[in-house]
């Protein structure tokens, strides 16, 4: 059998122009196809947990249970901590993981969850098994991530299109994919998983202040996130490009008419006895 791709890097980083968009994130905006099989006694794992939003939101609607966010990256779980420590929690921790090989017994979570991760990883169908084996029989196994190639916005732009074409060539030069969210189905299925509810679900940014939210949030990374470097370093594109792929965002961002539409596939599973 062949190892696992372990070694796959997450493409952007943690720059303040990532974290701007992660905490951001809510169990409400990101979550909720989720939600509904949620009940306050469980036990819950979120896998690749970044700044803790969503980890936070869960452990609320857990009162009774427990939350652990496991991270990749441990610089960035004292911010998940503080997130949580903000909010009065007392029923959240957090630990460094990787998803490939989690370091939890067999049937030990009620759910595990995993936002935007599966895009970023090397053996996305390794990750899915990890993640049904420590869930409890009956358990939840709930996965949502962003389709790239499926992202729409208006009016067109070349330079848009040019930042598509060079983020899907990066993602993929570090061993990730960034068209997951069509693709969880068939990675559930691949992975064992029978009991399979497939969804979608959209952010969409519209209004001047998301434009301008969007919008710098993006020009910003195309110049200064680890996506930036990986996009030079490995001779996706020179300096000079990334500058008008940062500029093209923020005009479409001032364009009153603007809309863009981030397309997310769900899959929520239902582990067998």
């Amino acid at each position: 059998m062949s190892k696992p791709q372990e070694t796959a890097v997450y493409t952007h980083g943690h720059h303040e122009s990532v974290l701007r968009s992660h905490t951001w994130r809510t169990a409400a905006n990101s979550a909720a196809y989720l939600l509904g099989s949620l009940k306050p006694h469980m036990k819950i794992l979120d896998i690749g947990c970044g700044p803790g939003t969503i980890t936070a939101d869960l452990a609320a609607l857990v009162p009774d249970g427990h939350v652990t966010g496991v991270d990749q990256a441990p610089e960035i779980l004292d911010q998940a901590r503080a997130t949580a420590a903000e909010r009065g929690l007392t029923n959240v921790d957090f630990a460094v993981a990787d998803v490939h090989a989690l370091d939890h017994p067999d049937d030990t979570f009620c759910v595990v969850h995993a936002h935007q991760v599966l895009q970023h990883v090397g053996d996305p169908v390794q990750a899915l098994r990890e993640m049904v084996r420590v869930t409890k029989p009956g358990g939840f196994i709930a996965v949502r991530d962003s389709d790239y190639a499926a992202m729409a916005w208006y009016p067109a732009s070349q330079g848009m299109d040019d930042w598509l074409d060079l983020y899907r060539r990066v993602a993929r030069a570090n061993g990730g994919e960034p068209d997951a969210g069509r693709r969880l189905k068939s990675w559930a299925l691949r992975a064992g998983l029978t009991d399979v509810t497939a969804t979608s679900s959209t952010w969409t940014f519209s209004t001047a202040q998301e434009r301008a939210w969007w919008s710098g949030l993006w020009a910003d990374r195309t110049l200064a996130s680890a996506y930036a470097e990986r996009a030079t370093g490995g001779g996706h594109a020179t300096s000079e490009q990334l500058r008008a792929v940062s500029e093209a965002w923020r005009e479409w961002g001032a364009q009153e008419e603007g809309w863009f539409s981030v397309l997310h596939g769900e899959i929520l599973c239902r582990k067998g006895a």
